[in-house]
């Protein structure tokens, strides 16, 4: 199958959350035989903080930032099989999100990909005349990072045809075990996230204060945003880290926390991407709570789960470094047994293969 991909950018994680998702996702479609090109805005400074050149699994179409780039994008993209319009491209989304449906012919497949499911229903839910509300019901189906039955209950009161969870995963090729790099990210507890709104009074909680309180330990920020937040003497500041640090970031400190994102708290089934970069390294994870977290890592063994600042405090008191080790070795074995991107593409494949091709073009 031919497939375009509009996206904030696979080449680049730079305030791209999304990009290790899309790569993952890119190249195991790729292994199963898809033809792929993703097309992302230069924008954000992203192409001027490059993780990765141009993968040999996918064509990258970087168009300038202007309404006559995206609609050169746009018809370019017209005679892809399936035609993806991701969530949070960052540049014209309104106008992708609309455009990109009247490319609707009885031959194609048009999904949106909502990468970001719990803060588009919260925004799209709390205002009537959102321009998204009266389009969901003209995509194909609706693909989400997570969410599971509370975002699909939600897509489908908006009259989705479909909405089918396509959860973050682990990617073996990019994120392994590797070596410690004890002289730049030794560390008790690490927490790699860039400084987000609907985040940062999370982060407060669930890292700066234990930080404070535990004066004697030392913790690990990388992220990008975080230059003016006052924190404690005992945290180390990196900025962003690159994707090619990612495995000695997370193997290296004795545990690696994850913290979500407000909506994506309160909806649940929605494991950050950084969940399984940590436990593909064998990192000893401590996940903030959230429902769902026992579909993929089972908590005590695989992950320690932590409600509060306090219990996060109580987690990295009583972890020793053996404890910590079994416990990422563990994660390790489960989502290489049950959550790799071979894993979802198989499972997108079988969403493709019974999401009939709407006959209908336009309303």
């Amino acid at each position: 199958m031919n497939v375009a991909f509009f996206v904030s950018s696979l080449v680049s994680a730079y305030w791209n959350g999304a990009a290790t998702y899309y790569r993952g996702i890119g190249r195991a479609m790729y292994e199963r035989g898809h033809r792929l090109t993703f097309f992302e805005p230069d924008a954000y400074q992203r192409q001027q903080h490059r993780d990765i050149e141009d993968p040999d699994w996918a064509k990258v179409v970087v168009y300038p930032a202007t309404e006559e780039a995206v609609y050169g994008a746009i018809r370019e993209a017209g005679s892809a099989d399936l035609i993806v319009k991701a969530s949070g491209v960052g540049v014209f989304d309104e106008l992708l999100e609309a455009e990109l449906l009247e490319l609707k012919k009885p031959s194609n497949l048009i999904v949106f990909w909502d990468v970001d499911a719990p803060a588009t229903l919260e925004r799209v839910l709390s205002n009537q005349l959102d321009p998204f509300a009266p389009l969901v019901r003209r995509y194909d189906a609706v693909l989400t990072y997570g969410g599971g039955c509370p975002v699909i209950d939600a897509y489908r009161s908006l009259g989705a045809r479909e909405c089918i969870p396509i959860y973050n995963a682990l990617d073996p090729a990019t994120h392994h075990p590797v070596k410690p790099d004890y002289y730049r990210f030794s560390a008790d507890l690490a927490f790699l996230g860039n400084r987000l709104p609907d985040r940062e009074a999370r982060v407060e909680e669930f890292f700066l204060k234990p930080a404070e309180r535990l004066p004697s330990m030392s913790f690990l920020l990388g992220g990008a945003g975080w230059d003016d937040k006052p924190r404690s003497a005992n945290i180390k500041y990196l900025n962003h880290v690159y994707t090619h640090d990612h495995n000695a970031f997370n193997v290296t400190p004795r545990a690696v926390l994850n913290i979500s994102r407000d909506s994506m708290a309160r909806y649940g089934f929605s494991p950050a991407t950084r969940v399984f970069e940590a436990a593909g390294a064998g990192a000893c994870l401590i996940t903030d709570f959230w429902e769902g977290i026992d579909m993929f890592l089972e908590p005590g063994r695989e992950a320690l789960v932590a409600r509060s600042g306090d219990e996060v405090v109580e987690s990295i008191e009583s972890l020793s470094i053996d404890k910590a080790r079994k416990i990422g070795q563990a994660a390790y074995k489960r989502v290489l047994s049950e959550h790799t991107y071979a894993h979802r593409a198989a499972q997108i494949d079988a969403v493709l293969d019974t999401t009939p091709v709407s006959m209908e073009v336009t309303l």
